[in-house]
């Protein structure tokens, strides 16, 4: 927001000069203003810079969850002997485990049954016009209308019930009767799937009695286990699996630390270290940013260091122990050789270091979120303060503006009458300059 120049438009010999005033004072009005702005320019700086601290401390922040997430989990991952028979799905345990699974007897299934008859057609009359459909312990009566008392009417009825069954004509394309009436259960394991014809006098089956469904069937550790469902995620805590096909081969489980989730957690946590200290150091020494001095970086940079100076105990003493490395520029590295040489003691005592959200090196987490919490954080806090700032500095700018251009208006106004008195001065001055020369021609016969 600035002051509109005016153009002084005189009429008297001294309308340049006017201008000047004009000008003159438009700028000596202006210095509070200009103060006022390049304030407010640097606090929109600042602002922006706190943003920028804010985003690389909330990424190591993230990188620090995340590390240390595997470290609560102790990477855990499972593995199958036999995938093709049984397959992991999730992995959530956290303490290193091995199961045995043998006499896979049978998977889970759908129970599926077929008409007992096929019929003509699916407007063919197929029942007494009372049914009863059983799935399980539940059952369904179904009375069908005459003109609904057909093979399509029953699928129809069936599956409006919402019984878990669903009903379709199968039509096998050859002999007399070729229709055939197919119920199959949404949900899988062993069941009662039956649908029968007068249930309360002749009770006529219409189904097959073939395929029941099937529960998975195996032995856990020497426990026989029987589930309706081929996922299993109720049995072992902390892992889901699927029981594919059946075997008589035992087929095992293994829960292990993997050390391979460790060295990308690591490699991200030093990335936005070094980011982080990138910009800190933008803001301090003499060619230091807006954000010199400010609490802002001063809590940054002592949570920093209270993560390079951190002890562990047992095996892992600091941050070196899991290959990182500090340069004489105060940035990191990772050595993936040393940490690739850690024994199986010094990884299990790693994730014990890098710790959970409350011990090892997670603890630090809440430092690091207490500047960079988009709710909370100081930076937010603080670009509150900023904000508070700004729609001040907004008021008293507008406000000094309207002032200057009220008296650069004025101003303009007293020199405009002022051109105009010395215009008029000027010309009677031409006037009077005119009469005597006249005079003078009359009385001398030449100028005087």
């Amino acid at each position: 927001m600035g002051i509109a120049p005016l153009t002084f438009t005189g009429v008297s010999s001294f309308s340049e000069d006017f201008q000047a005033i004009l000008a003159r004072g438009e700028t000596v009005a202006s210095l509070p203003l200009r103060a006022l702005q390049n304030e407010k320019s640097d606090l929109l700086q600042r602002k922006t810079l706190s943003s920028a601290l804010q985003g690389v401390v909330g990424n190591f922040t993230s990188a620090l969850e995340n590390l240390s997430r595997i470290g609560d989990a102790r990477a855990i991952s499972g593995s199958s002997s036999s995938s093709s028979k049984v397959s992991i799905n999730s992995v959530t345990a956290t303490i290193p485990a091995q199961y045995t699974i043998s006499e896979i007897t049978s998977v889970a299934s759908a129970a599926s049954e077929t008409s007992l008859h096929g019929y003509g057609s699916s407007d063919a009359v197929s029942t007494t016009g009372t049914v009863r459909l059983t799935l399980g312990s539940n059952t369904y009566d179904i009375v069908l209308a005459p003109d609904k008392n057909n093979l399509g009417g029953l699928r129809d009825a069936i599956n409006k019930l919402g019984a878990g069954v669903t009903a379709s004509v199968m039509t096998t394309g050859s002999g007399a009767t070729p229709n055939y009436l197919v119920l199959s259960a949404s949900a899988s394991g062993a069941t009662t799937l039956s649908l029968t014809d007068d249930p309360e006098g002749a009770a006529t089956a219409l189904v097959t009695n073939a395929n029941q469904g099937s529960n998975a069937e195996f032995v856990l550790n020497g426990v026989p286990v029987s589930k309706s469902t081929n996922i299993i995620n109720d049995v072992v805590s902390g892992v889901a699996f699927t029981i594919n096909a059946t075997s008589s081969d035992p087929v095992t489980i293994s829960l292990a630390s993997d050390r391979s989730k460790l060295p990308p957690a690591i490699n991200s946590l030093v990335s936005a270290y070094n980011s982080v200290v990138e910009f800190l150091d933008s803001q301090i020494g003499e060619a230091a940013g807006l954000l010199s001095g400010s609490n802002l970086v001063r809590e940054a940079s002592t949570a920093l260091r209270q993560f390079v100076n951190f002890d562990g105990e047992g095996l892992l003493k600091g941050i070196a122990d899991l290959g990182i490395a500090l340069d004489s520029q105060g940035r990191m590295s990772f050595d993936s050789l040393a940490f690739n040489q850690l024994s199986d003691s010094q990884i299990s005592a790693a994730y014990s270091f890098v710790g959970t959200a409350s011990t090892g090196l997670g603890s630090l987490t809440s430092a690091f979120r207490s500047v960079s919490d988009p709710v909370t954080g100081s930076v937010k806090i603080e670009q509150e303060q900023f904000d508070r700032t700004e729609d001040r500095l907004n008021r008293h700018i507008s406000e000094l503006t309207d002032r200057i251009t009220a008296q650069q208006a004025a101003l303009a106004s007293r020199l405009q009458a002022a051109d105009t008195l010395l215009a008029t001065l000027e010309s009677q001055q031409k006037m009077v300059s005119a009469s005597l020369e006249g005079l003078s021609l009359t009385l001398y016969g030449r100028k005087e």
